[in-house]
């Protein structure tokens, strides 16, 4: 690599030196490679621009020039006019041309603020008129881009002033710092606001461009306040502001979906919160309803739709029939995650699910599903694997998804051992099939809040226990539990902190498609008998889901929708994997216990 010649007595410059220091190296580089590397990267052209531009700028401050002229655009503004009146030559068309260019004006009026070292705003001068009498005024000015000011603005009922209402956080009035909520608006652009209706001053400051001016009067400022912990919250609703008549400001609405993570900029307001879309890169909040106002505007009597606990078809699962077909050809007895006490209707009035609520720090779901405040959660290295809940309705393959898991690794999934108050029959072990105790034991765990659910059938208890599901997690296994949707929210605690996932159907057509071949269990003649599926009980499946979804589905994790087996339980295996290894948004007591 040439170096540049030097004169006698000239000291090497940057680039010098890193031209000659690869020759310089090339005695301690034993490979090849690294020789040709260094050369590579030392003769890039690109490294050799940025060091001569390095050193000549270098040269240019070490000199500390001095501008010749510190009024260029001046200067070149009155050759346009003086040449304008000569005779229009090619020459001096063209060098018009050049000093009318917007780039060329700009880059003079920037030498000249450098010359200048002008670099302090233009502020507009006070109006002449200003009484002196008058409250102190503000002139703020901003220059608008297509982002909205970010504030609102509102009439006090009182003096009829028009009064900044609030200001939106990381918008562009909360970061100049030059508004503040209380501030009273006296004029947009030198037209006076006091006779006029917000949304006429909404519309000035819509169709202004550029810089916009603001005489304001200051309110009182309040003590800035401390830095608020950041609060996440998950939204159990879907919200559209356009479509809510209550907002203040439309416009300054923030949208969101069911399961959005929230992140609440301010909370100030008790109706309409600041909130953004958790890691959206936008620094501006935009208004969502509190909790506190979201309850009570739609916690109204009105008619519910409710899941029947039961009442899932009309060849519904009886109890017997359930926990008597046990299945031992996979080497599983699958007695225990067979579609526990789904009753017939005749029996639906014995089914109970209970819990120790007393024990429980579960977030208060209210009837009104509105927020959640929820934190990041990852499971750490030896920790109990959180409970996987299954909820769908029957029929639906809640059991061929559970056998599949099992199936697919018996060392890593497990389901409970349910309890009966029944006699032991000869060929059952207690603790393989069931838990076997006494009616009066069975009854006294039932008053003592141990059961998540229980069902009576002819004169006998069955039951899932709440140490059963503590038994598996113990183990190191993910324990899988299928149960009625409104058992959910007894479940969510830290200890469990289950991963709910919602098994649908496809529609009532591709059911037909699917279904043919299948058979449903039948307990209505006592028999176990299977039987195939009716229309009627496609149709059933298909409405118990909407109408589990639409009353729970705010507790809902994952839902899957089983149109084909093989295809669910791949989603499925998935959603549980990534709970195992990624961070999930989880209600916030659970990362507190």
């Amino acid at each position: 690599m040439p170096a540049l010649a030097t004169g006698a007595g000239h000291e090497p410059g940057l680039y010098e030196l890193l031209a000659a220091l690869p020759s310089q190296l090339q005695p301690h580089v034993s490979r090849p490679e690294d020789n040709t590397f260094l050369q590579d990267m030392f003769g890039e052209r690109s490294l050799q621009s940025l060091v001569k531009i390095h050193e000549w700028l270098q040269k240019y401050e070490d000199s500390k020039p001095i501008p010749v002229l510190d009024n260029a655009a001046a200067l070149a503004h009155h050759l346009s006019v003086e040449l304008e009146g000569k005779s229009a030559n090619g020459e001096i068309k063209e060098l018009l041309q050049i000093l009318a260019k917007p780039h060329v004006k700009s880059l003079l009026s920037v030498h000249d603020t450098v010359a200048q070292k002008s670099y302090d705003p233009e502020l507009p001068p006070l109006p002449e008129d200003l009484d002196d009498d008058e409250d102190s005024v503000k002139i703020i000015r901003l220059v608008k881009n297509k982002e909205p000011l970010g504030a609102t603005i509102r009439r006090d009922e009182h003096t009829g002033a028009i009064i900044v209402a609030r200001i939106m956080r990381g918008g562009a009035a909360d970061r100049s710092g030059l508004i503040h909520v209380g501030d009273e608006l006296k004029e947009v652009n030198g037209i006076p606001v006091d006779d006029k209706k917000p949304e006429e001053i909404i519309r000035i400051l819509a169709q202004s461009q550029g810089a916009i001016t603001f005489k304001v009067v200051p309110g009182v400022k309040d003590e800035a306040p401390s830095k608020e912990p950041k609060v996440f919250v998950k939204a159990l609703f879907d919200y559209d502001p356009k479509e809510d008549n209550a907002i203040p400001c439309k416009e300054a609405g923030l949208a969101f979906k069911k399961g959005s993570i929230l992140q609440i900029m301010s909370q100030d307001d008790a109706t309409w919160w600041q909130a953004k879309q958790e890691g959206d890169t936008n620094p501006r909040a935009g208004l969502i309803p509190s909790k506190q106002f979201q309850e009570r505007r739609f916690a109204v009597p009105r008619p519910i739709a409710t899941v029947p606990s039961q009442k899932i078809s009309r060849r519904s699962y009886d109890v017997a029939v359930e926990f008597e077909e046990a299945d031992y050809s996979s080497g599983f007895n699958l007695a225990g995650f067979r579609r526990s006490f789904r009753l017939s209707r005749r029996d639906k009035k014995t089914n109970k699910s209970m819990y120790e609520c007393k024990k429980s720090e579960i977030y208060d779901m209210a009837d009104v599903p509105t927020y959640e405040e929820v934190a990041p959660y990852r499971r750490q290295s030896g920790a109990k694997h959180r409970l996987v809940a299954l909820v769908g309705p029957a029929g639906v393959g809640l059991n061929e998804l559970k056998r599949k898991l099992l199936i697919s690794d018996p060392q890593h999934f497990s389901v409970t051992v349910p309890h009966t108050s029944r006699a032991k029959r000869n060929q059952e072990s207690d603790g393989v099939e069931y838990h076997f105790m006494s009616k009066h034991l069975f009854e006294t765990d039932i008053h003592n809040n141990k059961f998540i659910e229980y069902g009576e059938y002819k004169g006998n208890y069955y039951g899932t226990s709440v140490d059963s599901v503590r038994s598996v997690l113990s183990k190191n296994k993910v324990c899988l539990l299928d149960v009625q949707p409104h058992t959910i929210k007894h479940l969510r605690t830290s200890e469990f902190k289950p991963f709910v996932v919602f098994v649908k159907p496809p529609s009532v057509e591709r059911l037909r498609e699917t279904r043919q071949s299948a058979k449903i269990i039948s307990g209505k003649e006592d028999k176990g008998t299977a039987k195939p599926f009716t229309e009627e009980d496609f149709e059933e499946m298909v409405k118990t889901a909407q109408t589990m979804e639409s009353q729970y589905g705010h507790l809902f994790e994952k839902v899957i929708v089983n149109d084909d087996l093989s295809t669910a339980f791949g989603e499925l295996r998935l959603a549980l994997k990534k709970v195992e290894m990624e961070t999930h948004w989880v209600p916030v007591s659970w990362t507190h216990s």
